[in-house]
């Protein structure tokens, strides 16, 4: 590989294995190692993300889960360097390590990179599909324009060459070339995803992360999209994060699933995995949240209570407060991904130690175990899932 002509090389960095971070026997295009995100207030330092390991390999779908208030976007955002004060990334790496690297050099480190740097990293080699398209979209400015400028700041293309790109950009998202005069607002919701998805691919990225993409969009047009990105990234061969609420979506989509509760990682497994033999009791209550349509019917589940306040996080395991499962040991867990100990995918792993190798399984909710009835003391009588 050799480096692209409109790219000056970039800072790079050595790298580091993590346990369960990344897909067996691939080299990932984006590693992060020990991300932490606070943001400041008054009342002291919300810890967004804490000590997050997270790997992406070429040609991936790596689906983010976990409820509002996760940390989801705060981590991608936070890995791209994209949030601005009160925000504040006190610890960790960032590499990135994509095809247009010269070769045999080392990844990049985002976190070291100057504003320039960032500058061709950004859009050319990382791109965003912003949560609300029709907020990201510059409502002053036409298709055609918006995506004139991602090509120009990017790309060296005469200005002919240049609008036949934006043209066959709109053919390849299924929108008529005639909308490229269209504004935003004269655009349906699943039109103005579609022009992001568009300008997210403009100048050909590596990697692509799309935060939310389908939310708010009704369930005809979000499977029309879906099924357009899938058969976008087998076409053109980019990696995606893909960050949603909805864990029923990514057992769809993605290769690897995380699962992220309370700015941390609480699972790392393929679809199949997650789908079938979920480890951790979060995991299990989002999957019970929603319906299956095939088999037999069944009531559906949902989690009690309410996230951590996260300016003064619980020790432990911070999904205890509403774990069924829960003893006083949780409140020593140190929270690393270690493989589950029935899983035969050594990748499958997860924070939960009653699913790690040598720990007793915990007595079922509502046993006269002491060691339960003074963590249920602890949690105020509260019951998870």
């Amino acid at each position: 590989m050799s480096a692209h002509p409109d790219q000056a090389p970039l800072p790079v960095a050595a790298s580091s294995p993590a346990p369960g971070s990344g897909a067996p026997g691939q080299d990932p295009v984006l590693r992060i190692r020990d991300l932490s995100v606070v943001y400041r207030t008054p009342g002291g330092d919300v810890r967004a993300v804490d000590q997050v390991n997270l790997d992406l390999a070429a040609g991936e779908v790596v689906g983010l889960a976990g409820e509002s208030g996760s940390g989801k976007s705060t981590l991608v955002y936070g890995a791209c360097r994209l949030l601005r004060a009160p925000a504040l990334i006190t610890s960790g790496s960032v590499r990135y390590s994509g095809r247009r690297m010269p070769d045999g050099a080392k990844p990049a480190d985002v976190l070291r990179m100057s504003s320039d740097e960032l500058q061709r990293l950004r859009w050319r080699e990382i791109s965003i599909v912003f949560q609300s398209a029709m907020n990201a979209l510059n409502p002053v400015l036409n298709v055609r324009d918006q995506l004139l400028d991602v090509i120009h700041a990017h790309m060296r293309l005469p200005r002919d060459e240049a609008r036949e790109r934006a043209g066959s950009l709109l053919d390849l998202v299924g929108i008529p070339r005639s909308r490229l005069r269209s504004y935003p607002h004269e655009l349906s919701g699943g039109m103005r995803q579609r022009v992001m998805i568009a300008m997210a691919l403009a100048t050909e990225p590596e990697v692509v992360i799309m935060d939310e993409p389908t939310t708010a969009l009704d369930v005809v047009v979000q499977r029309d999209i879906l099924a357009q990105i899938v058969e976008l990234k087998d076409e053109l061969g980019f990696s995606i994060l893909f960050i949603t609420h909805d864990l029923s979506l990514l057992l769809e989509l993605a290769d690897r699933i995380a699962v992220m509760y309370a700015g941390q990682l609480l699972e790392i497994a393929t679809a199949r995995e997650m789908h079938h033999e979920p480890a951790h009791p979060y995991t299990k209550g989002l999957l019970n949240s929603f319906p299956s349509l095939r088999g037999p019917r069944r009531e559906l589940a949902g989690i009690p209570g309410s996230p951590p306040d996260l300016r003064h996080p619980p020790p432990g395991c911070p999904f205890l407060p509403r774990c069924g499962y829960g003893t006083a040991a949780c409140e020593a867990v140190d929270m690393n991904l270690l493989p589950v100990a029935s899983s035969t995918d050594p990748e499958h792993v997860t924070a939960c130690p009653f699913v790690l190798p040598e720990t007793p399984s915990p007595e079922p909710p509502g046993a006269p175990d002491a060691q339960q009835e003074t963590a249920g003391e602890a949690r105020s009588g509260e019951a998870g899932s």
